[in-house]
């Protein structure tokens, strides 16, 4: 509560210290209205990852609102009509957002750039009749407070800003409590890696048209208030000079801090006044301004409000990140509850089946009519040479790709052509080859990020929660953490982390679900031997414990051998070859699994005469083919 705390502080201290300095009461309550204006972009932007152009429409479109009822429509009541002023832009701005979250990146930006330019031509013509055209809706009526036969009117200045305070410090907690909410840490990871974020289980388009609607609610609620401040709903509230302003503004104040709106429109706003009023600069006042705002952002990259936390975090004690618990062994450690109920069927029935699945691109063959199923409970490997079409079939399996021809059943469910988010939801989950981290993010947000997916589901609206206060999450957290030897860095960011841990950290990320199948994507790569054999206890506990099936490739053929209850081979994009190490060396006259790979893919290591120096080189060639 300390940042709240701090809000109220600050708040009550402005009246009295501000007019000390020679601020003017209107320059401060417009501060105020567009910091709340502010609060939502940044949960959108500095949260999200989202960056709209198109604000202006949903800032006009609840002052219109509001005002309209206050003026034309003779409604009595301020502070409700505040409210379904606040409502109606929520409203339009899911509106917006189903439309305009079709796209990502620039085009999105570009979309709403377009759409606040149709809401500012609506606003000026076929609207005019209700929202005033270019003159507006005068006659704002300013607040009232009546108690027990005592009434106090906010008209304006300093006698406005007492309600203005409230209304900001309201928005402010409620932004922060959403920011510290479940659904804020996956505002994060979809700011970060939205395409991880998938894949761990969040439904992101659901997140992103939320997050869209929150930034419409303080949008309209932040044009309300100016209508009520200023007496009159100006037009020029729909322009698209107003979006500019407001990402301006947030940029200097600082992106993703929540009071760097507030600073940055406070830095603005009095500048602004200083320039024209003070120095007298008449419309030259907009270069300098510009000059200023290109300092700031050169300089201080994360604004002011991220300057000073960096600045502090540089200055404040912090533990070195090293603890003993590192070096923890994962056979140590004990197993958590198991939190997903076994699937349906008999031990040994196949869990994951596909029938024909192919995968062309254009005239080449990845895969190719592949047949093949995985039991329940098995713990099975899949070996070939680069190119052999392993990862383009594992793509396909966790629905990351959709096959050309063919189906998907996994665990009684037809999965062909679903999204990576609902068969993750179902229980399948992988572990990439190349590491999909969050990298500004700390190790242990990295793996809340994984472990809220599976106990909130894709989507939940806990806008206020606490996720400290989900039962069982950070037992499960740190217990994985300790597995895989992070627990000492749990609080270090992903991006200072060396390459061996990133890849533990990968790992862990699979195994926080608790899958009914588990995919492994060279998991061992870049580990060292004493990690390599830590990781391969563990995965065989959880298989045998919690009877996770677990389907790996990998190109040590000795962890394929020893780890493997049944190895498939792959060549040219199809399965050649299934059986365990025995069976495979027995087929091929073998002495070991390396032989009978050679030898099943059309090479072969019988020759007496070969040392072991001969044999490593065509080795080597047969994997870089």
């Amino acid at each position: 509560m300390t940042a709240e705390v701090l809000t109220a502080a600050g708040l009550i201290a402005v009246p009295f210290v501000l007019p000390l300095l020679g601020a003017a009461p209107d320059t401060v309550n417009r501060v105020l209205v567009w910091g709340m204006f502010g609060l939502g972009f940044d949960i959108l932007f500095g949260y999200t990852g989202l960056l709209s152009f198109g604000q202006s429409a949903l800032f006009g479109t609840g002052g219109m609102v509001c005002a309209y009822l206050l003026t034309e429509a003779g409604f009595p009541y301020v502070t409700l009509a505040l409210l379904i002023g606040t409502v109606a832009a929520a409203v339009v701005g899911w509106l917006v957002g189903l439309v305009a979250l079709r796209r990502t990146g620039i085009y999105f930006a570009m979309i709403t750039v377009a759409i606040a330019e149709v809401f500012f031509f609506v606003e000026f013509n076929p609207l005019s009749e209700w929202t005033g055209g270019e003159n507006g809706l005068p006659g704002v009526p300013a607040p009232v407070f009546s108690l027990f036969g005592y009434t106090h009117r906010f008209d304006s200045g300093w006698s406005l800003y007492p309600f203005l305070a409230l209304c900001y410090f309201i928005g402010i907690v409620i932004a922060l409590r959403i920011v510290r909410s479940p659904v804020g840490v996956v505002f994060r990871a979809i700011r970060e890696n939205p395409l991880r974020a998938a894949a761990v289980g969040h439904d992101i388009h659901a997140y992103k048209l939320t997050s869209f609607v929150i930034a419409a609610a303080y949008a309209g609620l932040a044009g309300g208030l100016l209508g009520v401040m200023q007496g009159f709903m100006p037009p020029d509230a729909f322009m698209f000079d107003t979006s500019g302003q407001l990402v301006i503004q947030t940029a200097i104040g600082g992106i993703g801090t929540l009071f760097g709106p507030l600073v940055g429109a406070a830095v603005w706003l009095f500048l602004q006044d200083f320039l024209q009023a003070t120095l007298k600069l008449g419309a030259t006042w907009k270069l300098a301004l510009g000059v200023i705002f290109v300092l700031l952002v050169v300089f201080l990259r994360r604004g002011i409000v991220g300057g000073l936390a960096d600045l502090w975090a540089l200055v404040a004690p912090r533990g070195t990140g090293d603890g003993v618990s590192d070096r923890v062994v994962a056979a140590a450690v004990p197993s958590p509850p198991s939190r997903r109920a076994a699937g349906p069927g008999d031990a040994g029935a196949p869990i994951l089946e596909v029938k024909g699945l192919s995968k062309h691109y254009g005239g080449v063959r990845a895969n190719s009519d592949i047949d093949f199923s995985v039991r329940r409970g098995e713990l099975r490997g899949i070996i070939g040479p680069n190119g052999a079409g392993k990862s383009t079939f594992f793509k396909m399996l966790t629905c990351e790709v959709a096959p050309t021809s063919g189906r998907i059943v996994f665990d009684g469910h037809d999965i062909t052509g679903k999204g990576v988010t609902e068969v993750c939801q179902l229980g399948l989950t992988k572990s990439y080859q190349v590491n999909q981290l969050f990298d500004k993010l700390s190790v242990r947000d990295n793996a809340v990020i994984a472990t809220l997916a599976e106990r909130r589901g894709a989507f939940k609206l806990d806008l206020l929660a606490n996720p400290d206060r989900i039962p069982g999450l950070q037992a499960q957290v740190d217990h994985t953490l300790q597995l895989v030897n992070l627990s000492g860095r749990a609080d270090t960011k992903v991006s200072e982390l060396a390459y061996g841990e990133k890849r533990r950290l990968e790992i862990a990320r699979g195994f926080l679900h608790t899958p009914a199948i588990l995919f492994l994507d060279e998991p061992t790569l870049g580990l060292d031997p004493q990690s390599r054999n830590q990781l391969w206890t563990h995965v065989k506990r959880l298989n045998e414990t919690e009877k996770t099936t677990v389907f790996l490739t990998t190109h040590y053929m000795d962890e394929a051998d020893r780890v493997a209850h049944r190895i498939a081979i792959m060549d040219h994009g199809s399965i050649i070859a299934v059986g365990t190490s025995a069976e495979l060396k027995q087929q091929t006259g073998a002495e070991s699994l390396e032989e009978a790979f050679l030898a099943l893919t059309g090479s072969s290591l019988r020759d007496e005469s070969a040392d072991s120096n001969d044999r490593l080189r065509q080795i080597t060639k047969m994997w870089k083919r």
